[in-house]
């Protein structure tokens, strides 16, 4: 185990460089001292393992918790989350990575399914002081071994990170949540912001994933009907409405300034027919997609 004062010394260290390599994925680890003290609210592209040195809230979903002690947090790609320092004095590590980093070695299953990454799960673990050693360990490990020319070392990475969800899932989550007292408002503001960050569709690759209001409610860790009523108090809109008329702007986006197939559109919008996508379409807006393409024309 490493000294404190080795710990300290890790602390002050900046993140380092990313690494990408063909056909694993990605992974990179980095110092919390090198974060800005409020994180605002932002759907990752990766995942995340936090140690939290330092005290803040974490904002999760349409709920906070308040840290105070050391704690590790978990964070899903597709929920939305911050992070408010309540003072300077944040240490700790995080690291980065992608499903395809994780499961190259084919052995935790889908990282969404699992304990700590589970939609509506429990994302944060406080941990005393001897798992608080244990973990910051690993950590600096994984720093260690980002810098080292070891032929294997990227191997030698997912291990740590497969010991690091190991030993997490011998722990025990928080259970301390607080609601916010105005929930609704909250609510509604997460889920135009995750509706909004499903966009722009700028490959036919990347297809919608969230599509319909379980959707968005199974990411935003809230009961679909809780979702449907806070969105409609707030915006006078159903949550169907919503996202049907923001799917409906980014095809006639689409149609006028690409020139990808209306088939290409409609797999890109998350259609599994071209003609489900034109009837849709047609119903929405009393135009064929085709017909407003030759229009913008």
């Amino acid at each position: 185990m490493e000294s404190n004062e080795t710990l300290k010394g890790f602390y002050s260290r900046v993140g380092l460089e990313c690494v990408k390599t063909p056909g694993v994925g990605h992974f990179n680890v980095f110092s919390r001292e090198s974060c800005s003290l409020v994180t605002p609210y932002s759907r990752r592209d990766y995942y995340k393992i936090s140690l939290i040195i330092g005290k803040g809230k974490l904002h999760y979903a349409d709920k906070w918790i308040y840290v105070d002690q050391p704690a590790l947090l978990f964070s899903n790609p597709v929920i939305p989350y911050s992070w408010e320092a309540e003072n300077t004095d944040q240490r700790g590590f995080f690291c980065l990575f992608t499903d395809e980093f994780v499961h190259e070695a084919n052995r935790l299953g889908n990282l969404q399914d699992s304990r700590l990454f589970k939609i509506g799960g429990t994302p944060v673990f406080f941990v005393n002081e001897e798992q608080q050693k244990t973990v910051a360990d690993i950590f600096i490990k994984m720093m260690n071994e980002i810098q080292s020319d070891y032929l294997h070392k990227y191997d030698m990475l997912r291990a740590y990170l497969h010991l690091l969800i190991h030993e997490t899932m011998k722990m025990q989550p928080a259970e301390s949540f607080e609601p916010y007292q105005n929930a609704s408002q909250r609510i509604a503001s997460l889920f135009m912001e995750l509706l909004e960050r499903q966009f722009p569709i700028d490959s036919p690759e990347r297809f919608l994933k969230l599509k319909s209001p379980v959707d968005y409610a199974e990411s935003l860790s809230i009961h679909v009907n809780s979702l449907n009523r806070s969105v409609k108090e707030m915006t006078g809109k159903t949550t169907s409405q919503q996202i049907t008329a923001r799917i409906i702007q980014e095809a006639k986006a689409l149609l006028k300034h690409t020139d990808w197939s209306v088939a290409e559109i409609a797999y890109g919008l998350g259609f599994e027919e071209p003609a489900y996508f034109t009837n849709y379409f047609k119903k929405q807006t009393g135009m064929t997609p085709n017909a407003v393409r030759t229009a913008v024309v």
